[in-house]
């Protein structure tokens, strides 16, 4: 964690940007001012800035620090999205803030978004969240709707807290539309661990056992990275009397010619209607389509993110999936004997400052393999994505 910077405080009187409100609730998308432009973040700066407050027991300040806050409220809601949890972050930074002007605020929000970015290794689902945020501010700050700048304030925490809230609700929201897909008899094949894909299927499940004639089965395609959370998803849909078989990731193709469509979740949702998830969502897309299976996302809108990549390789981060070796790398003796070179592990000498997050590998899965997406907006195609944007972004 760097020294936090001294940041000088703008003392002289700047006029608010004149931003004009579109809509009274951003949830529901409108057009909007183009983005705040200019004072890029300096990003080795700590989360801090001058108008934040400092305090602390016994005299001692502490800086807030995102962060931290961002990981502390994933690890006290597991049901909590990475988007979800950066926004809420954001909302604490402004209640402890000192900003007693609009540009103050907005520079604020712009600063910390790009710094929590930066500390995160996959930060695409996060910063679907941060800009989402940032764009319901300007809709938000009008500096002429009240000549009271703590007015102003309370309006927009309150209305944030609000949309929290309705992001939270719009994984029910999609279970309810989601569950009409899973037909009589069908087999559903999924994978990943995706939260609002398990409670589709738990609403699918609930409705048959509720006096429907909805009788389904579902393969489960087993993460060896995420054993614990795919046998948690396995376990509740057969406590709720669905019959689950589990495969390994090598046997997709197999069973694929008994599977009557493909249900994944996401961590992204590109401009294209593409989509960024757990690693092997691509190959099972393409598995899908050889196969002529219809292949269903299902994705809040807060994850609808600024991206356009290219390739599987156009992500903007690095995963090193993909690594040449030779053989194990060593410093040989005197002797020409290798000895493995040892790594020191931090955990050995201390936690680090910052919670690691660990790097779970993500694909890229384009448009042209998705059948629809299922959001709690409703049903789009991939190609209605690029105009749900632009109502959100213009």
């Amino acid at each position: 964690m760097d020294d936090t910077a001294s940041t000088t405080r703008k003392t002289s009187t700047i006029s608010s940007p004149n931003y004009s409100a579109a809509s009274p609730s951003f949830y529901e998308g409108s057009t909007t001012p183009p983005p705040l432009t200019g004072h890029p973040p300096g990003l080795n700066r700590m989360a801090t800035v001058g108008n934040v407050p400092q305090s602390g027991a016994g005299g001692k300040s502490e800086a807030f620090d995102i962060v931290k806050t961002y990981h502390r409220l994933l690890a006290e809601d597991p049901e909590l999205t990475m988007p979800v949890a950066a926004i809420e972050a954001l909302i604490e930074l402004l209640v402890q803030s000192r900003a007693v002007t609009v540009f103050e605020t907005l520079d604020l929000v712009k600063t910390q978004s790009d710094y929590l970015k930066s500390r995160i290794p996959n930060s695409i689902s996060l910063s679907a969240g941060t800009d989402l945020f940032q764009r319901y501010m300007i809709s938000s700050l009008n500096p002429r709707s009240t000549g009271n700048f703590d007015a102003v304030r309370q309006h927009l925490l309150s209305n944030g807290r609000l949309f929290v809230s309705r992001a939270k609700a719009g994984r029910e929201r999609i279970a309810n539309y989601g569950r009409h897909f899973v037909r009589d008899g069908s087999v559903v094949l999924t994978h990943g661990g995706s939260r609002v894909v398990g409670a589709l299927l738990s609403k699918a499940a609930d409705a048959s056992a509720s006096g429907g004639n909805v009788r389904f089965n579902v393969i489960y395609v087993m993460n060896d990275a995420r054993n614990s959370e795919s046998k948690a998803v396995v376990s509740a849909l057969r406590a709720k009397g669905v019959p689950v078989a589990t495969i390994p990731e090598g046997a997709v193709g197999y069973a694929m010619g008994k599977v009557d469509l493909v249900m994944v979740g996401a961590e992204g949702v590109v401009e294209n209607g593409g989509i960024i998830s757990r690693l092997g969502t691509y190959q099972i897309g393409l598995l899908a389509k050889a196969a002529d299976k219809p292949f269903y996302v299902a994705a809040e809108s807060h994850k609808f993110v600024r991206l356009y990549p290219l390739d599987q390789f156009d992500l903007g981060f690095d995963q090193e999936v993909i690594k040449f070796t030779t053989e194990d790398e060593g410093e040989a003796d005197e002797y020409g004997v290798k000895t493995p070179r040892v790594v020191e592990r931090p955990e050995y000498f201390g936690a680090p400052d910052v919670p690691e997050t660990p790097i779970e590998a993500v694909d890229y899965t384009p448009p042209g393999l998705v059948t629809a997406l299922i959001t709690e907006g409703g049903v789009l195609t991939p190609s209605a994505v690029s105009e749900e944007l632009i109502n959100v972004w213009w």
